[in-house]
């Protein structure tokens, strides 16, 4: 890796400064997250100062990001890594004046430097409404699909001719055979190949709860909250892969590498071993190895090996091997 290359990763951006010596200047190559591009320059005089701000350009002109992040500086890899991590910063990032962090260490050498940006927002010229560029809650919809959605609103909340009864492990919920059929090859054949009304009227969903099984019924029904699929993610992927609704696992399966980090990484790993998902195993892996989180995680890595999947212990095992080579 190049001493003033960049690597991102979902939210993260780390630069791996490989030499750094007293009294200089550094500045990294632009690297894209968000609709930005982006510089992060390191300098030294009593303090180690850290800047980071957006590419000159027409976009960061008229839209300036609204930054909201944390930086975390942590000397080379070993069992004495030592770590400098900021406070949560946000603010409107134009130059780079607008943000320096000084940092009271000694480091020289080598070390790294990780900006965690927890919210990027597009901050308007004209003085119109500040939004996340990160989609939030899903509604691009035409008049017509919000017309054709609150109709389905209603049919799963007024029960409008429901011809089903879900069982669930703490109460039942009301739904429409032809919708389930139309969203999973799973429940089509089960009501295709069971010609008896009275078996096919009702569903055992033991295996969640009711307040899950809601969010799965209204994904299905194109009504679910941005919120209620962040709390029920889990549930909702279990659900996704056993009734084969591909499009649902792979929403779970982007959201759950989203928001990756190291107090997570590991559960998420067991997560794509058991659901194979394999953008979410890789991106685990690199967030791991190639970033070098598997020191953030020494504490809990024994108690993960003890219950991990033992093919999941072998690849771990083969890609530490690779990255040795």
């Amino acid at each position: 890796m190049g001493d003033s290359k960049v690597e991102t990763i979902s939210r993260l951006a780390q630069w791996r400064i490989d030499n750094f010596g007293p009294c200089q200047y550094k500045k990294s190559d632009p690297f894209k997250l968000g609709i930005w591009n982006w510089y992060i320059s390191i300098e030294r005089n009593r303090y180690l100062y850290i800047h980071i701000f957006p590419e000159p350009s027409r976009l960061s002109k008229e839209q300036p990001p609204v930054a909201r992040f944390i930086l975390r500086v942590s000397n080379n890899s070993g069992p004495t890594r030592k770590f400098y991590i900021s406070p949560v910063h946000e603010r409107v990032l134009r130059t780079s004046d607008d943000f320096v962090w000084p940092v009271d260490t000694a480091f020289l050498g080598r070390f790294v430097v990780d900006v965690e940006f927890l919210d990027l927002k597009a901050c308007p010229g004209n003085g119109g409404v500040t939004r996340s560029i990160w989609p939030s809650d899903g509604k691009l919809q035409t008049v017509a699909a919000q017309s054709s959605l609150r109709c389905l609103s209603r049919m799963l909340d007024e029960a409008i001719h429901a011809d089903l009864t879900i069982i669930t492990a703490d109460g039942t919920l009301k739904a429409h055979k032809a919708v389930l059929s139309a969203s999973s090859t799973v429940f089509h054949g089960l009501y295709l190949h069971n010609g008896d009304e009275e078996d096919t009227s009702t569903i055992h969903m033991e295996d969640m709860f009711q307040e899950s099984c809601k969010s799965l019924l209204s994904y299905l029904y194109g009504t679910i909250k941005q919120e209620d699929f962040w709390n029920h993610r889990l549930p909702l992927l279990s659900a996704a892969n056993k009734y084969e609704i591909g499009d649902l696992k792979d929403a779970c399966e982007e959201s759950l590498l989203e928001d990756l980090n190291s107090g997570n990484v590991l559960e998420r790993l067991k997560d794509a071993w058991l659901y194979q998902l394999q953008n979410l195993k890789k991106g685990c892996f690199t967030f791991l190895f190639d970033f070098g989180k598997i020191y953030d995680v020494r504490d809990e890595i024994n108690t993960f090996f003890q219950h991990a999947d033992r093919e999941l212990m072998q690849e771990m095992f083969l890609e530490v091997l690779t990255i040795l080579k």
